[in-house]
């Protein structure tokens, strides 16, 4: 599957899915007082988009370190891709990040790390820098532009969620998930493909 700037860009904004995460954010944010939120936002954004881009910068050698292939990764970051779809499609009664158990100020947990640099962000910007490690610089824009949208929506949370309402939020995360299930089909059988291809 030929990956552009742009439909790298709209993956990971799919994948990150920051609409859809308004209400499990709000949720970390509960116990933060209102005047520290804006720099919690800054800085869980920034510790977010770092984790990523050490896995684009250093996944190849972690690749080679642990003998995993191309096509493995492509195939597990499909089946990954696959399951956090269904969850957006199918979600289940509270949230899976324990955000409303939260206590005080959230740091890198939940959201950085896994709301924002989940395993699927992760696979995926893993995929894109050692499949076409000489198009680094697309892949790092991409990236920083969906940071960029991940720190805008967070930022003007409490807007938009009052602004579209809880049903029109799940409509588009469901929308968002049903193109991801699309997206990691696509994955997981040019995977499986590139390996029939190896063998024959």
């Amino acid at each position: 599957m030929d990956t552009s700037f742009l439909s790298a860009t709209i993956l990971l904004i799919l994948i990150t899915d920051p609409l859809g995460n308004i209400p499990l954010f709000i949720s970390a944010l509960k116990q933060v007082k209102p005047e520290r939120r804006r720099r919690v936002v800054f800085r869980e954004c920034f510790i977010a988009f770092a984790v990523l881009l050490t896995f684009m910068f250093f996944g190849k050698g972690f690749l080679e370190l642990m003998h995993l292939t191309d096509e493995s990764l492509r195939v597990a970051g499909g089946v990954i891709l696959f399951l956090i779809a269904i969850k957006m499609i199918f979600p289940g009664e509270g949230s899976m990040f324990g955000g409303d158990k939260m206590h005080g100020e959230p740091f890198i947990v939940p959201i950085a790390v896994p709301l924002i640099a989940g395993p699927s962000a992760m696979a995926t910007v893993l995929l894109m820098s050692t499949r076409e490690p000489e198009r680094m610089l697309e892949w790092i824009g991409a990236l920083t532009l969906t940071m960029l949208v991940t720190l805008l929506v967070f930022l003007f949370s409490g807007k938009i969620h009052r602004a579209l309402g809880e049903q029109a939020i799940t409509a588009l995360e469901r929308l968002m998930g049903l193109v991801l299930t699309a997206i990691s089909i696509e994955m997981r059988l040019g995977g499986v493909a590139a390996y029939i291809k190896k063998l024959a």
